[in-house]
């Protein structure tokens, strides 16, 4: 991974949230990033391209829904950068991870069966 296109990836501020929230929550589908950052649907969409293309992300389709995580193949120095990330941008994760979890007793994506 090229230092610069890391940096690159991470300086958008939405792209920044979606990296932040995978980080402590695994893995989410494009419906759950939606609900935690209140975005529309095609927003987040490119922003997930974006990482994905800079090789921050992989993804896993499953049924109709595709999953998102950090690449687990990334280099042991980029975790430490983004546990920091968590840590210093701790405000807008804690409320990232709020409207997702007071949206999920709604089920955004309409999938609670097919887990």
């Amino acid at each position: 991974m090229d230092t610069v296109v890391f940096f690159k990836c991470l300086s958008d501020s939405t792209r920044l949230r979606i990296i932040n929230l995978l980080q402590q929550r695994g893995e989410l589908c494009v419906c759950e990033l939606m609900t935690a950052l209140q975005e529309s649907q095609p927003k987040v969409s490119r922003h997930l391209a974006q990482l994905r293309n800079c090789g921050l992300l992989k993804d896993q389709r499953r049924g109709q829904w595709v999953y998102y995580r950090i690449n687990p193949a990334l280099p042991a120095w980029t975790s430490e950068i983004l546990n920091a990330s968590c840590q210093g941008e701790s405000d807008q994760l804690a409320s990232d991870q709020q409207n997702l979890l007071s949206q999920q007793s709604n089920d955004p994506c309409g999938q609670r069966d097919t887990l």
